[in-house]
C-alpha cells in the first residue's frame, strides 16, 4: 500500500461523504415538508392537542349605576338626566372540590415519514361550587373544551342537574363560541351543587390539564386519576409529578392529590413518540462516513498484512456499496415499514459487496473479512440508531474493540515495509535484539 494509493482512498471517502450529507439533506428536507403539513392535516382529521382547563364559575350580582346623559330638546339646547340602570357583576367564585377522571389510549397514526403520537381519551370531571351569599343567586359555569379541532362524543355539562347551551354573550366571531359551553343555575344561599362534565375524544400530542386557567391560584380538595395503556411514562416540562404511581396491565394508574395548593402549573402526560422513518434514516445516512471509515481502515490494514491490498478503484465501489444501503433505505421507507426497509436495504448492500469481491478475488477469507466488518461497521452501527439513548455507547465499544483488535494484529508490523513497497507488510518474526554493555 502506497501513499499514493492511500490519498486516492482518502478522496473517495471524501467524495462519499459529500454525496451522504446530499441524500441526508434531501431526507431532512422531505420529512420538514411532511411534518408542516401533514401535521395539521392529522390534526384535523383526528384532533387537535388537548388542553383542558378547570370549569369557571361566576356568581352573578346586581347592582344600581346613576350616570349622567346628555340629551337635546326640540330647540337643540343639551340638558343633563340623572339615569339609574342596574347591570349584573359576575364574580367568580372557586371550585370547593375536584374528582376527575382521565382514560388515556394509545393510537399512533403514521402520514408520510412521520408517525403521530394520537390517542383517545375519556374524560369525566366531577365538581362542587357554593353560593356563600346570604341569598340564592344565579351562578354561571362555564367549560372550555380543550381543543377546537377534536370531536366529543358523549359530551354532558349539568349543573345541579340543569343542562348547558352554548355560550352565545361572545360575538360570533370569536373562536370562544365554539369551544365553550355555559351553564346558568340559581343555588340557594350557603347550599353547594354539583358540576358534571363527561367526554369522549381524540388528540394528538401531549394531554394538559390547567388547575386554573390563568395566572396563579389557590386549588382545593383536588384530586385527579390517570390510566394510560402504555408503559413509557413521561411528563412535560412546567407539571407537576404524580403523587401516587401504580401498575395497571401494560400501563399505568397515576394519581394527582391535595389538600390545598397554590400553583400556576398543570397536569400532564407526554405520550410515548414512536421512531419517526424520516429523521430516523437521516441520522443513519449522517452518520455513514463513520462506518465507511471504519470499514476502509480495517479493510486497508487486513489487506496490507496479507499483502493483497485492494487497488483505489475496488475501494470506489465498495463505498458505492455503502452509498446503495442509505440510498435504499431513504426512499424505502416511503412505501413500507422502517425494519422492513432496512432488511432489504442491508440485503442489497451485503450482496453487493460480497459478490463483488469474490468476483476480485474469488471466495477466501478476504471476502468473509469483509462480510463481517460490513455486517459490524454498517448494519449493527446503523440498527443502534433504532435504540434512542444507545447509540453513542454502541458505536464507542465498537471503536475501542476495533481499536483493540487491530493493535493486536499490526503490533508486530514494519511500517516501513508497509508504506515503502507495495508489496505488502511483512510480520517481524524474530526475537528483537539484545543490547551488549
Amino acid at each position: 500500500m502506497t501513499p499514493a494509493r492511500l490519498a486516492a482512498i482518502g478522496l473517495i471517502f471524501v467524495c462519499c461523504t459529500l454525496a451522504w450529507f446530499t441524500l441526508g439533506a434531501s431526507v431532512v428536507s422531505r420529512s420538514g415538508e411532511s411534518d408542516a403539513t401533514l401535521g395539521r392535516q392529522v390534526a384535523q382529521l383526528w384532533g387537535g392537542q388537548h388542553v383542558q382547563a378547570a370549569p369557571t364559575a361566576c356568581t352573578e350580582r346586581p347592582r344600581k349605576v346613576s350616570e349622567d346623559v346628555e340629551e337635546k330638546d326640540d330647540q337643540g339646547r343639551t340638558h343633563k338626566r340623572r339615569v339609574t340602570r342596574t347591570v349584573v357583576d359576575c364574580v367568580a367564585v372557586p371550585l370547593t372540590a375536584s374528582r376527575i377522571e382521565v382514560d388515556l389510549k394509545l393510537d399512533y397514526r403514521r402520514k408520510g415519514l412521520l408517525w403521530y403520537d394520537t390517542y383517545t381519551v375519556g374524560f369525566a370531571g366531577h365538581y362542587r361550587i357554593r353560593n356563600d351569599d346570604a341569598q340564592a343567586r344565579p351562578m354561571v359555569v362555564r367549560f372550555t373544551f380543550p381543543s377546537a379541532e377534536a370531536p366529543y362524543d358523549g359530551f354532558d355539562l349539568r349543573v345541579d342537574g340543569q343542562m348547558p347551551r352554548l355560550l352565545d354573550e361572545a360575538p360570533p366571531s370569536s373562536p370562544d363560541t365554539a369551544r365553550t359551553a355555559t351553564v346558568r343555575a340559581v343555588v340557594a344561599a350557603g347550599a353547594e351543587v354539583p358540576v358534571d362534565v363527561r367526554y369522549r375524544s381524540r388528540g394528538l400530542g401531549d394531554w394538559t390539564y390547567a388547575l386554573v386557567p390563568t395566572g396563579v391560584a389557590q386549588v382545593r380538595d383536588f384530586e385527579l386519576a390517570m390510566t394510560t395503556d402504555f408503559a413509557a411514562i413521561d411528563f412535560p416540562p412546567g407539571t407537576l409529578s404524580p403523587t401516587s404511581k401504580a401498575r395497571a396491565g401494560g400501563g399505568w394508574r397515576l394519581g394527582w392529590r391535595f389538600e390545598s395548593l397554590v400553583t400556576g402549573q398543570r397536569i400532564g402526560m407526554d405520550l410515548p413518540a414512536k421512531l419517526n422513518p424520516g429523521p430516523l434514516a437521516a441520522r443513519i445516512t449522517f452518520f455513514a462516513p463513520v462506518s465507511l471509515l471504519f470499514f476502509v481502515t480495517v479493510m486497508v490494514i487486513l489487506g496490507a498484512m496479507r499483502r493483497q491490498s485492494l487497488h483505489p478503484m475496488h475501494y470506489f465501489f465498495l463505498s458505492a456499496a455503502f452509498f446503495a444501503f442509505h440510498l435504499l433505505l431513504a426512499y424505502l421507507v416511503d412505501h413500507m415499514e422502517m425494519g422492513g426497509a432496512f432488511a432489504i436495504a442491508a440485503a442489497v448492500s451485503v450482496f453487493l459487496v460480497v459478490s463483488y469481491l469474490r468476483a476480485v478475488s474469488g471466495w477466501g477469507p478476504a471476502v468473509l473479512q469483509a462480510a463481517g466488518a460490513q455486517v459490524v461497521y454498517l448494519l449493527l452501527f446503523s440498527y443502534a440508531f433504532f435504540f434512542e439513548g444507545f447509540t453513542g455507547l454502541t458505536v464507542t465499544v465498537g471503536a475501542v474493540l476495533t481499536l483493540f483488535v487491530l493493535m493486536q494484529l499490526t503490533a508486530r508490523v514494519d511500517w516501513n515495509d508497509v508504506f515503502g513497497s507495495p508489496a505488502g507488510a511483512r510480520l517481524r518474526t524474530d526475537a528483537p535484539p539484545t543490547t551488549t554493555r
